[in-house]
C-alpha cells in the first residue's frame, strides 16, 4: 500500500512549485493525489504558440486561394491513423500561411464540423531547447508537450521547418531525438501533427528516415501563378494600407506581381510580390510628411523593384517604349558604318520586347559575324548602355580546353571548386537583367555550344550544385570572326571583285545546325569604308579628351590632322584597331611626355595639326594664378609655347 501524501515533507519553492523529499516517488504519491499547476507550468503555453488565439487577436492575415491544399489538409486530419499532413514547397510559396490561415478559418467557423473545435498549436523549437543543460531535460519537455496535446481531443500540433526535429536534443552518439519521440504518437493517430519544409530539406532529412516519412502525408505546395498572386495581393491589400497609411492603386498591385515575377528571379511568388508591396508603402515613411504620397502608383512599385533587383531604375518599367524607339538611333551615334547590322539588331530586340517570343526564352540570341575591328563587341557594349543593362563579358579564348568549359557552370562532384558554382551561372544569378557577351566564340571548345543550347531554347541553366539560373531577362550575344579569312583572300577568276557571302559557308561549317537553329538572328558586319573612318577618329579623340580632362588639358584636331589620321590609319582588312594604335603612337606618346614633365604639367590646351606629312602640336600652357596683393588682382594669361 502506498504511503499517504501527508507523510512526506513538502517544500514550496520560489517559483510556486512543490518539492517532495524523503525519497518520494511518483508511486509514493498515490493514485488519488493530483497536483494542480499554475498556467506558468503549462507546457503548451511555455513551448507552443496558440495559432487560434493569434488569429482571434487579429495578428494573422487571411488565407486566399489554396483551396485544394486546405481541402486535402482537412481530409488528412480526419483520418484515423497517420493523420499528419506535411507541406513541402519552395521558400516563400506560403506553406506557413496555409497553417495560420486554417487557424483563422477555424476561429471564424469557416471549416467543416469535424474541425470547428480544433485548436492549432505551433511548436517553438527554440524555447523547447533553451535552458536544457542536463541529459533528460529536453526529453522531459518534449514528452510534456506531447502528453498535453494528446489530452486535448481537438488539439493539432504544427511544426514549422519540421526537418529541424531530426537530431534536435540528441547527445553525441545518441539516437534519441525529437524525431524519435514523435514517431510512436504519429503512428497511433493519438497526435495530429502538421509540418512544413522545403523540397531540398525533405529529400536530405525526412525522406532518408523512411519510418518518419511514412507517418506523414505529403502535400506539395507550388508557386502560385501571376493571376492567383494578384488575387492574393488584393485580399492582403487592406492590411498593408492600414499599416502604412497609404492606398495602393489597382495598377500598382498588378505591377508589383508582374515586375517581381519578371525581374526578381531568386525568390518565389507570392512572397516577393508581397515584399514589393510592403516596401513600397514603407518607402513613404522615409519622406517628409508634406511630400508623402497617399496613393501608391506603378512608378513607386518600379522604383522598389529596381532596388531589390539591383538594376537601374529606368530599366524596370511596365512600358519601355521610349528606350526601344530610340534604340537604333542611339547605337548609330556611337557605332559607325554598321547601319544595316544595327537596324537588324534593333528589329530583333523590338520583336522580343513586343511579346512576340516565347516567354521562357531569353530576350534574344544573336550571333555577330564579320571581319575583325569593325565594331561587333562595341555594338554589344553600347546596346547594354542604351538599354540600361549590365554587360557580362566572357573571352572565349579562356575556354579552349575541354575541361575549362566546366568553369562556366561549376566543377563536377569530386573536383576542386565543386561547391563554388560556375562563372556564367553566378554572374547571371547576381545580375539577371544583363547583356551576356561571349566574345570570339569560335575559339572556345565545341562543348560550349552544347551548354548554350538549353539557354537559347528554355532560358535556364543548371549549375553543378543543382541550382537553376533564369536567363529570361538576358540578351545573349556571341561574336565570331568565322569566315573573315575567306573574305579577305583575293577572289579567283575574272569579273569578281570581292568574296561577299562566302563567310556563310564557314559559319555553317563552324556551328552545328541545332545551334544555328536556336539563334534569333545571324547579324553580319561589313568592312569599314574610308568615309566612316573620320567618324571613328573623332570618337577616339573624344575619348582621349575625357582622359585628359583630369589633367586640366584640352585637345583639338584640325581638318588637316583629321584627314591625315583617317588616311594613315585606314586598313580595310583590320578595321579600326590600326587607327587606335596610330593615335596612341602619334598623339598619346608625345602628350604623355608633356603632361608628366613638359609644358602641360599644370594643364593647358593642345591643337593637333599636320605639317610636312607629320602631326605637329601647338601647346598653350596655363600659368598658375598668383596670390592677390594690394591693388587689383592680376588675371590669368596664356602664352604660346
Amino acid at each position: 500500500m502506498s504511503a499517504p501524501h501527508n507523510e512526506h515533507e513538502e517544500e514550496e519553492l520560489d517559483d510556486g512549485s512543490i518539492r517532495y523529499s524523503k525519497g518520494a516517488t511518483g508511486a509514493g504519491l498515490g493514485e488519488g493525489v493530483k497536483v494542480e499547476e499554475d498556467d506558468s507550468k503549462d507546457p503548451l503555453k511555455l513551448y507552443c504558440v496558440n495559432l487560434n488565439a493569434k488569429a482571434e487577436s487579429g495578428k494573422t492575415d487571411i488565407l486566399i486561394g489554396r483551396e485544394s491544399e486546405v481541402e486535402r489538409t482537412i481530409q488528412i486530419l480526419c483520418r484515423r491513423t497517420k493523420n499528419n499532413p506535411l507541406y513541402v514547397g519552395e521558400a516563400g510559396v506560403g506553406k506557413t500561411a496555409i497553417a495560420e490561415g486554417l487557424a483563422l478559418r477555424i476561429t471564424r467557423s469557416e471549416v467543416p464540423d469535424v474541425l470547428k473545435n480544433a485548436v492549432i498549436f505551433e511548436l517553438d523549437m527554440g524555447a523547447l531547447l533553451a535552458g536544457t543543460r542536463y541529459r533528460g531535460d529536453f526529453e522531459e519537455r518534449m514528452k510534456a508537450v506531447l502528453k498535453s496535446i494528446e489530452k486535448l481531443p481537438n488539439a493539432i500540433l504544427f511544426i514549422d521547418e519540421i526537418h529541424t526535429i531530426i537530431g534536435a536534443g540528441s547527445t553525441s552518439g545518441g539516437a534519441m531525438d525529437a524525431c524519435n519521440l514523435l514517431k510512436p504518437a504519429l503512428a497511433r493517430g493519438t497526435l495530429r501533427c502538421m509540418g512544413s519544409t522545403t523540397f531540398k530539406e525533405y529529400n536530405n532529412h525526412i525522406e532518408k528516415d523512411r519510418a518518419l516519412a511514412r507517418r506523414f502525408q505529403k502535400i506539395d505546395v507550388y508557386e502560385p501563378s501571376v493571376d492567383d498572386t494578384i488575387k492574393i495581393l488584393r485580399g492582403l491589400k487592406p492590411y498593408y494600407e492600414e499599416h502604412h497609411g497609404v492606398r495602393f492603386q489597382p495598377a500598382a498591385i498588378k505591377a508589383a506581381v508582374e515586375l517581381s515575377a519578371r525581374y526578381i528571379n531568386d525568390r518565389k511568388l507570392p512572397d516577393k510580390a508581397i515584399d514589393v508591396l510592403d516596401e513600397a508603402g514603407a518607402a513613404q515613411t522615409l519622406i517628409a510628411p508634406s511630400k508623402r504620397k497617399k496613393s501608391i502608383s506603378t512608378k513607386e512599385i518600379e522604383d522598389v523593384v529596381a532596388k531589390m533587383a539591383r538594376m537601374p531604375a529606368k530599366t524596370v518599367t511596365m512600358d519601355d517604349a521610349d528606350t526601344l524607339k530610340a534604340l537604333e538611333d542611339n547605337l548609330k551615334l556611337v557605332v559607325f558604318g554598321q547601319n544595316k547590322a544595327i537596324d537588324e539588331l534593333g528589329a530583333a530586340v523590338k520583336m522580343a520586347r513586343a511579346g512576340l517570343r516565347d516567354e521562357n526564352k531569353p530576350i534574344g540570341n544573336y550571333l555577330f559575324t564579320g571581319p575583325t575591328g569593325v565594331g561587333k563587341t562595341e555594338v554589344a557594349t553600347q546596346l547594354a548602355k542604351s538599354m540600361g543593362m549590365e554587360l557580362i563579358r566572357f573571352d572565349m579564348s579562356e575556354y579552349m580546353e575541354k575541361h575549362s568549359v566546366s568553369g562556366l557552370i561549376g566543377s563536377p562532384p569530386g573536383y576542386v571548386g565543386h561547391d563554388q558554382g560556375g562563372l556564367l551561372t553566378d554572374a547571371v544569378d547576381k545580375t539577371p537583367y544583363a547583356v551576356v557577351l561571349l566574345d570570339e566564340i569560335e575559339k572556345a571548345h565545341p562543348d560550349i555550344f552544347n551548354i548554350l543550347l538549353q539557354v537559347m531554347d528554355y532560358g535556364k541553366l543548371t549549375d553543378q550544385s543543382g541550382k537553376t539560373v533564369n536567363f529570361r531577362n538576358v540578351i545573349l550575344i556571341m561574336t565570331s570572326n568565322a569566315g573573315a579569312a575567306d573574305i579577305a583572300r583575293a577572289p579567283m577568276g575574272f569579273g569578281k571583285n570581292d568574296r561577299t557571302g562566302e563567310d556563310k559557308d564557314a559559319i555553317n561549317k563552324m556551328f552545328t545546325p541545332e545551334f544555328r537553329n536556336r539563334l534569333d538572328a545571324i547579324i553580319g558586319f561589313d568592312y569599314l569604308t574610308a568615309d566612316v573612318v573620320k567618324h571613328v577618329v573623332n570618337k577616339f579623340i573624344y575619348k582621349l579628351e575625357s582622359q585628359l580632362e583630369e589633367r586640366n588639358v584640352t585637345i583639338q584636331l584640325d581638318d588637316a590632322a583629321l584627314d591625315w589620321l583617317a588616311e594613315k590609319g585606314y586598313d580595310k582588312m583590320n578595321g579600326a584597331r590600326p587607327l587606335s594604335r596610330l593615335i596612341a603612337d602619334k598623339i598619346k606618346k608625345p602628350l604623355a611626355e608633356e603632361v608628366l614633365f613638359g609644358k602641360l604639367v599644370k594643364g593647358g590646351s593642345v591643337v593637333v595639326t599636320e605639317k610636312d606629312n607629320e602631326l605637329a602640336f601647338k601647346i598653350t600652357k596655363t600659368k598658375p594664378k598668383k596670390r592677390k596683393t594690394s591693388g587689383s588682382a592680376k588675371t590669368k594669361t596664356a602664352e604660346p609655347a
